[in-house]
């Protein structure tokens, strides 16, 4: 059987740019595993997050806007293929790996809770919980019931980097950190133009001139500027100019649609119902998978460990089971 890896390796060495993370390279696995005649590591990893259950659940959790009515508005898994994409397009023109780029961004969100940051403030306030943390401990420890996706470590480092506060060891991995946040702002704005949060003219007109006056257009001049910028060199990164405004953006986006009452005016309920989750599983923990009972953790962490990987909908309904009373007799 023709050895296909091989000659992906060689092409990686003869045309990946000198700062790109080489797949042979690697520093490998926390457990060994046989090599595969076709696949890096790193594209073997992309397949790993993409069959795995917890990357299916992203389609059923928030992404800014709660419970949306109507079925154009993103979720936590159209925005990480959004990410996947702006990623390998940047990752692609600067020479970098395309497979370890598109790894860490559809593996980046996996931990994150029901009703998006929302949910994660409640968990925050009974553990140290962070999304990205979380993230790595769903890829390492609790995704395959509780055997973990065993990845690679330059893929768990940008995963558990890829906010902007983050420090990714690849560049790889800080493709990522720019790719979320360019997909997130713009996703952000069409999303709130659509449900009436936001209107276009609102965003200032400095900004417009800089990244256009279409969501396209934004994402297009940001991707071309991180490039332009970048290109042959041992650091990614936007310009300074771009730098700046897209910070400004970001803020105006928090200024007007993520704290606005109309984006807000659901969170209460979230909270109120994520937190009587995490009260009756702290007291009945019997009632929590046991391959997470079984983890070696507090169980304050295995609680946040389960009501974590819940979709909207799921802890919707183990609410419902747990305080709507049922009939019981027949009929």
């Amino acid at each position: 059987m023709t050895n296909y890896l091989d000659k992906i390796l060689q092409l990686e060495e003869q045309y990946l740019s000198p700062y790109a993370t080489k797949s042979a390279s690697s520093k490998g696995r926390q457990k060994q595993i046989s090599s595969d005649n076709l696949r890096t590591d790193f594209a073997r990893d992309r397949d790993r997050i993409l069959h795995s259950k917890s990357f299916r659940r992203l389609k059923h959790k928030t992404q800014v806007f709660l419970s949306p009515e109507g079925d154009h508005y993103r979720t936590r898994l159209t925005h990480t293929i959004e990410v996947s994409q702006i990623a390998r397009t940047i990752a692609r023109a600067l020479r970098l790996n395309e497979d370890l780029a598109e790894a860490i961004a559809l593996g980046h969100d996996l931990g994150h809770t029901p009703y998006g940051h929302a949910g994660e403030r409640v968990l925050a306030k009974f553990t140290n919980f962070t999304h990205y943390e979380q993230s790595l401990r769903v890829v390492d420890f609790i995704e395959n019931d509780g055997e973990g996706l065993n990845l690679t470590f330059e893929v768990r480092d940008g995963i558990l980097n890829h906010t902007s506060k983050g420090s990714p060891s690849t560049l790889e991995g800080v493709i990522v950190t720019w790719a979320d946040r360019i997909a997130y702002i713009n996703h952000d704005i069409d999303d709130a133009v659509r449900g009436g949060v936001l209107n276009e003219s609102q965003i200032p007109k400095k900004l417009v001139k800089t990244f256009g006056d279409t969501q396209s257009k934004r994402i297009n001049s940001m991707i071309l500027d991180i490039i332009a910028n970048s290109f042959n060199k041992d650091f990614v990164a936007p310009s300074d100019k771009f730098k700046q405004e897209i910070g400004e953006l970001r803020q105006f986006m928090f200024d007007t649609v993520y704290t606005s009452p109309k984006a807000k005016s659901e969170e209460q309920k979230a909270a109120d119902l994520l937190t009587f989750l995490y009260e009756y599983y702290i007291k009945n923990i019997d009632k929590i998978p046991g391959y997470i009972v079984e983890l070696n953790s507090s169980l304050e962490q295995k609680v946040c460990d389960y009501i974590s990987m819940m979709s909207d909908r799921f802890a919707v309904n183990k609410y419902n089971e747990l305080t709507i009373p049922k009939n019981w007799t027949k009929i």
